[in-house]
């Protein structure tokens, strides 16, 4: 049953994780937000009917107070969730982080495959390489920046970025 539960939850993650393909999603462009830092925007392309997609990125906190990323919203999916991945024994999980995603003051967060992500859920249309896709992220204190996501292949990451198994985030 433990293995069965595992394996579900493996191929549940196999459209996050993806393999270890290099993609440069940074290319160097960021957005401010006051204090806040955004690079590397990215989500990966998906096959036709897939339900959910990731988003990924790099928030650095320049400021002297912690924000929190509070929400996401973007018109390619019915609803946009702040999520992690942990394992837990042997099984991997996967939650929304119904509060929020921290970003504490001085520090870096990533957004990445396998870690904190963005999930798009009810997707309105597959996600094509090449293209973008918009979203809006709402912080607690800095407010909101629209911003576009770099569409990669359906198994890219965005260079410097680890797989699932890293850690979950730098500065924590």
């Amino acid at each position: 049953m433990l293995k069965r539960r595992f394996l579900a939850a493996l191929a549940a993650s196999a459209a996050i994780t993806g393999a270890a393909l290099a993609h440069d999603a940074d290319s160097g462009e960021s957005w401010q937000l006051g204090d806040l830092t955004i690079t590397g925007p990215f989500s990966r392309a998906t096959l036709p009917n897939a339900p959910v997609a990731g988003g990924f990125m790099t928030v650095t906190n320049g400021g002297a107070e912690d924000d929190r990323l509070v929400a996401a919203a973007s018109d390619a999916a019915g609803h946009v969730e702040i999520h992690e991945m942990s394992v837990e024994g042997e099984v991997m999980k996967m939650r929304e982080l119904p509060d929020g995603l921290p970003i504490p003051a001085g520090e870096t967060v990533e957004l990445r495959p396998g870690g904190l992500h963005l999930m798009f859920m009810q997707l309105r249309h597959p996600l094509v390489e090449g293209e973008t896709v918009d979203v809006t992220l709402t912080f607690e204190k800095a407010g909101e920046i629209e911003l576009p996501l770099a569409i990669g292949p359906i198994n890219s990451r965005a260079a410097g970025h680890g797989e699932a198994g890293d850690d979950m985030h730098k500065g924590h």
